[in-house]
């Protein structure tokens, strides 16, 4: 009788076991046309990709008169929407009402109607507008945008600054120490 139990268990189970398997992938195993696919040929394949492979070449050449920009000449152009920074480690005298305190500060230069200034940045706050005068000397420095003060003399210091458009320069007193 255990064994009439045991044989009519396991008939169930295999036939509750095939039920579940209805609906899955293996019910499609061995048909061609799976996923609506068609089957291709050796030689259509091999023609196919090629015909992808010539398309990525020919991708990168320009049609008409488009223009593609070098690295050299995007790596300017980003460097030169970088201000540059110039540490002033004295106290100026711009004039009798502007001085410029110690600080670090970030340097605009523009140019209107043949006249330049030096705009000094602290955050966003204009700190002092520097009248310069604009020069071809590039000042031996080796990069496109530079600023840097130097000594002019025992009173004065000299602001230098070069961008892609110009090159200029602007002579500022030191201010004098009250003792």
């Amino acid at each position: 009788m255990r064994r009439f139990f045991v044989l009519l268990l396991l008939f169930f189970i295999g036939i509750n076991g095939i039920c579940f398997a209805e609906g899955d992938l293996w019910d499609n195993f061995g048909d061609q046309n799976v996923y609506g696919q068609k089957p291709v040929t050796d030689q259509e394949f091999e023609k196919a990709l090629e015909s992808k492979q010539k398309k990525k070449k020919n991708k990168n050449i320009p049609k008409g008169e488009s223009f593609q920009q070098s690295n050299e000449t995007e790596i300017i152009n980003k460097k030169s929407e970088e201000l540059p920074t110039l540490l002033i480690p004295l106290t100026l005298q711009v004039d009798a009402n502007q001085t410029v305190p110690i600080g670090y500060y970030q340097v605009v230069a523009e140019k209107n109607n043949n006249k330049i200034n030096l705009k000094l940045y602290q955050s966003h706050y204009l700190i002092a507008n520097i009248p310069a005068t604009e020069t071809n000397d590039d000042f031996g420095e080796k990069t496109i945008t530079f600023v840097k003060l130097s000594q002019y003399s025992t009173k004065q210091v000299r602001i230098i600054f070069g961008n892609i458009d110009f090159n200029a320069y602007a002579i500022v007193n030191i201010a004098q120490q009250e003792e």
